[in-house]
C-alpha cells in the first residue's frame, strides 16, 4: 500500500517511490514518495495560511474532531496494529497496545484543552501598580513542525499532533521513514474527519533534506522532535529563534536494594530491558544490585530473561521481535563482543536469528564500556554489583543522560532520598524506569532533552501566553 503526501487536505501521489521492507520477513510492506525541500516549503506555506483558520476555530469543533478520530481509530484498531507490525516488526500484541494507548492520548488531549486555564492578576498588589482588569490566557503558536521516530510510530505521532491540533495550531508532520504507512493512515483519520479544519495537517516524507528544511524555516513557531542526541544537537544549532521541544536519548538505570522483592524485581527488569527489543528511550540498560543480593538477583534475572519468547512478530505470544535494521543488529553485536573482549561476561543471550537479537544480560562490566555508558537501543542489559545505595546512585547519575531512573526497595528513607537524589526527569519507585503513563509529564534533563510531553504539558509547549490589561 502507498503512503501518499498530504499537502494540507489534498492527497498527492507520486510515481517514484521508496520501499519499506518488513524487518522480519524481508517483504515489501509499503511504499512512499521521498519528498524534497520544495515539497516541505509548500507544506509549510499551506500550514501558515491554514493557521489563521485553526486559531479562529471554535474549541467545540476541535474537540469533536479529536473525538471523531478516536472513534475511527478504535474501529480500525486491528488494521492499524497490523500495519505497525508490518512496518517495524513490533510484536502484534504490543502493536495493539500501542493503538490503544494512541486512542487514550487523543482523548487525553481533549481533556487537556478543556482544562487549560489562564489566570487573573492583581495589578494593585504593589505600590507602583493600580487597579485594573488584568489576566492572561493561552493562544496557539501558529505552525508546529513535528518529527517522529520509528519505535512508537503511532503513539509518538499522537503525542505531538493531537495536542497541537486541538489547541488550534496547524501542523506539518515528518514521520519516520520506517513507518510511513502507519503515519499516513493515522493522519488520514484527521484529514477525512467531518470536523476537520481544512489544510490544518500536512504530511511529508523524507530524511535529512526534509528535516533540515523544517528546522531552518522561519514558518514554524515550535519544532517538536523525538530522536537521537546527535540530531538534537544539530537542531538546536540550526533552528533559529523558535521554541524547540526535544525528547532525546536515555540510559535508564535502576537500583536493586537488599530489602527488595528480588523475584518481582527480576520479572519487571526483564520486561523493562527487553520490551520492543530494547528500542525504547527509557529501556532499562543498567541494573545496579546490592552486593548482598547480587548473585540471587542475577539468578532470577537469567531465569526471567530466558522465559521471554523470541520469534515472529505476527504470533500473539511473541515478546521480542526483530530489531529495526541491519545497522542496529551490527551495533548490538559489536558492543556486546567488545565488552566481552574487555572482560565482561555474558550471562545469557548474545545470539541472533535474522534481525531477532536474543535478550542479553551482561555481568562483570565496567563503567566505560559502551553497553553501560552509551544508549544501546537493543535488548541488552548490564548487571553491576555495588556496595550500597550511595555507590549505586553515584554510578546511576554519572551519565550525560537523564530521562528516567528507578529503585526497588522497601526502605522508606531510601525512597525519599532517591526522589530528590536522582538526576533525571522522572523517577519510579518499585518498578522499572521504562514505566510511562501517557497522562504524565515526560521528558528528561541533561542530554535527554528539553521540554515535556504528555498532552497537558505538550499543549503548554504548543501555546503562548498572552497578557491582557484593561484599565
Amino acid at each position: 500500500m502507498i503512503a501518499n503526501i498530504f499537502f494540507g487536505s489534498e492527497e498527492v501521489s507520486r510515481d517514484n517511490l521508496e520501499e519499506r521492507i518488513n524487518p522480519y520477513s524481508n517483504k515489501v510492506i509499503s511504499k512512499y514518495p521521498m519528498c524534497t525541500a520544495q515539497d516541505t516549503i509548500k507544506a509549510l506555506n499551506i500550514a501558515k495560511k491554514a493557521s489563521v483558520n485553526t486559531k479562529a476555530s471554535n474549541m467545540s469543533q476541535r474537540i469533536s474532531w479529536l473525538e471523531d478520530v478516536a472513534i475511527k481509530l478504535q474501529e480500525q484498531r486491528e488494521d492499524i496494529a497490523q500495519t505497525l507490525c508490518d512496518e517495524v516488526g513490533k510484536p502484534i500484541t504490543f502493536a495493539r497496545i500501542e493503538v490503544d494507548r494512541c486512542i487514550e492520548t487523543v482523548k487525553l488531549s481533549v481533556h487537556a484543552i478543556i482544562n487549560l486555564n489562564g489566570h487573573t492578576i492583581n495589578t494593585d498588589a504593589m505600590n507602583s501598580g493600580k487597579k485594573t482588569n488584568a489576566y492572561y490566557f493561552h493562544e496557539p503558536v501558529g505552525v508546529i513542525a513535528c518529527i517522529t521516530p520509528f519505535n512508537f510510530p503511532l503513539n509518538l505521532v499522537a503525542h505531538k499532533i493531537a495536542p497541537a491540533l486541538v489547541s488550534g495550531n496547524a501542523v506539518v508532520l515528518k514521520p519516520t521513514p520506517e513507518a510511513p504507512l502507519t503515519a499516513y493512515k493515522f493522519a488520514k483519520l484527521f484529514i477525512n474527519s467531518k470536523y476537520a479544519i481544512k489544510d490544518a495537517l500536512s504530511v511529508v516524507y523524507g530524511d535529512v533534506e526534509v528535516g533540515s528544511t523544517l528546522v531552518e524555516s522561519d514558518i514554524p513557531r515550535v519544532l517538536s522532535f523525538t530522536g537521537s542526541v546527535p540530531v538534537g544537537n544539530i537542531i538546536i544549532k540550526s533552528a533559529g529563534i523558535k521554541k524547540v521541544a526535544l525528547e532525546l536519548g536515555g540510559n535508564a538505570g535502576t537500583f536493586i536494594d537488599s530489602s527488595a522483592n528480588l523475584q518481582y524485581a527480576a520479572q519487571r527488569c526483564a520486561f523493562g530491558a527487553f520490551i520492543n527489543s530494547g528500542q525504547v528511550c527509557i529501556s532499562l540498560q543498567r541494573i545496579y544490585v546490592d552486593k548482598k543480593v547480587y548473585e540471587e538477583f542475577a539468578s532470577y534475572m537469567k531465569i526471567e530473561t530466558e522465559k521471554l519468547l523470541i520469534g515472529s512478530p505476527y504470533d500473539d505470544d511473541t515478546f521480542i521481535g526483530p530489531l529495526i535494521n541491519d545497522e542496529s543488529l551490527k551495533r548490538a553485536t559489536s558492543w556486546v563482543n567488545s565488552a566481552i573482549t574487555e572482560g565482561a561476561v555474558c550471562l545469557t543471550g548474545n545470539k541472533a536469528d535474522g534481525l531477532n537479537f536474543h535478550p542479553t544480560v551482561m555481568t562483570e562490566v565496567t563503567d566505560d564500556m559502551k553497553i553501560v555508558c552509551e544508549e544501546v537501543f537493543a535488548p541488552i542489559v548490564s548487571l553491576v554489583k555495588v556496595k550500597n545505595y550511595n555507590e549505586a546512585l553515584e554510578k546511576m547519575n554519572n551519565t550525560p543522560y537523564g530521562l528516567q531512573f528507578s529503585i526497588f526497595t522497601n526502605n522508606l528513607k531510601q525512597t525519599q532520598s532517591f526522589i530528590s537524589d536522582a538526576s533525571c526527569g522522572g523517577v519510579v519507585i518499585n518498578d522499572i524506569p521504562t514505566l510511562r503513563f501517557d497522562i504524565q509529564p515526560y521528558g528528561g534533563t541533561k542530554l535527554s532533552g528539553i521540554g515535556k510531553e504528555g498532552p497537558s504539558f505538550a499543549i503548554e509547549e504548543f501555546t503562548e501566553i498572552k497578557s491582557v490589561v484593561i484599565c
